[in-house]
């Protein structure tokens, strides 16, 4: 008699081993799968020098190097301002002007004093000369002679003291005068016509004629590099063409309580076409410093909050992490001062997709020099 399940058994049998055979096949196909390597084409950059040593640049205004704040030796209200900013002056000049009332009546005061203290002084004479003559006649007694000797004396030191007070009122008559007592250029106004001012307040602001200087601020990281004596070079903003040498004159003793910078004068060469106030760039480079080698920023990555750049295996075709130590930033530019030496290989963009020990693909030129180093090597 026909039995189905007879009939199907190596059917099934037979349908079950392919099934299994097929589940073998995949799961080869899905392990050489995961098994492939990955090669990942890298754009990279070669250190080729040995780097330039650190560089130093600092902004500054060109100043002279001697300005003088120039004031009334007198208070009072100006009444004239003769000058203007950028004006020449020559020494005695008129800059400015007090209005002298008070000081022509102390004048006027002074002379009157003085015409009385010379009057005394005539009266006392005739006093004591009468009294040296009846003391010779005996008319009078020593006592007197002495006394109306005594009044003349007084007498005149009450006139010099008078004459004194009279040439004091005079001076200070023409210190309400504002004159200049060198040769220069008027750089700034401090006061003006109707403000009333105190001795000494500064008015008028004059840059002495003669030798210019650069003023820069310098950070307290770098003023151990500005010593009295530093060459340097000047370039100016308003001429690219325009460079001058230069030398460190002068270095503050303390920092500004704001900034904590430390101001810095640069003696300058003589040149015409330096003008007061231009702006101009100081240039010198770090005394006995690390050389420095750059690389593009976006070569630059961190790990574990250090900074790193990754390193190419020429041999190998891998890449490695590498902790740098950074000098500074210059535009698109990362200057590293330790941890790089010529020769290596580092990976320029993409740094986020690599990976420690991954398989690379070089560029063209470096593939060739990587094989050439490998043939040196073999041989």
């Amino acid at each position: 008699m026909f039995s189905p399940r007879a009939f199907n058994r190596p059917i099934v049998a037979h349908v079950l081993a392919m099934i299994t055979f097929a589940a073998v096949l995949s799961g080869c196909a899905e392990e050489k799968a995961e098994t492939k390597e990955t090669i990942r084409p890298v754009k990279v950059v070669e250190i080729v020098g040995t780097g330039e040593a650190r560089r130093l640049d600092y902004a500054g205004v060109v100043r002279a190097r001697t300005e003088m704040n120039l004031g009334f030796r007198v208070g009072g209200k100006i009444t004239e301002r003769l000058v203007n900013v950028g004006d020449r002056v020559k020494p005695g000049d008129l800059l400015a002007r007090l209005d002298p009332t008070d000081y022509q009546l102390a004048v006027r005061s002074a002379e009157a004093t003085l015409f009385a203290a010379e009057k005394q002084v005539q009266t006392t004479s005739l006093t004591k000369e009468r009294a040296a003559q009846l003391f010779t006649k005996s008319f009078s007694s020593k006592a007197e002679l002495d006394q109306a000797a005594l009044l003349y004396d007084q007498a005149i030191s009450t006139r010099d003291a008078a004459a004194s007070s009279l040439s004091q009122a005079k001076n200070q008559v023409a210190y309400a005068d504002l004159k200049s007592d060198q040769s220069g250029i008027v750089t700034a106004i401090n006061a003006d016509v109707g403000q009333v001012v105190g001795t000494g307040t500064p008015v008028v602001t004059v840059a002495i004629d003669g030798e210019k200087e650069i003023e820069v601020a310098v950070p307290e990281l770098d003023i151990a590099e500005f010593k009295p004596g530093k060459a340097v070079k000047a370039r100016f903003w308003s001429n690219d063409m325009l460079a001058l040498g230069g030398h460190v004159r002068e270095v503050s003793g303390s920092a500004d309580r704001q900034s904590r910078t430390f101001s810095v004068r640069i003696s300058l060469t003589n040149d015409p076409r330096i003008l007061l106030g231009m702006t101009a760039t100081v240039e010198t480079t770090a005394a006995n410093s690390e050389t420095l080698v750059s690389i593009p920023l976006s070569a630059l990555a961190q790990k574990d909050g250090k900074d790193i750049v990754w390193v190419v295996d020429r041999s190998a075709s891998t890449v490695h992490t590498r902790p740098v130590r950074l000098a500074d930033y210059a535009g698109d530019q990362v200057r590293v001062a330790a941890g790089l030496r010529p020769g290596d290989l580092v990976v320029a963009a993409g740094t986020q997709f690599m990976a420690e020990d991954l398989k690379v693909k070089l560029p063209v030129a470096q593939q060739q020099s990587a094989r050439a180093e490998t043939r040196e090597i073999v041989r």
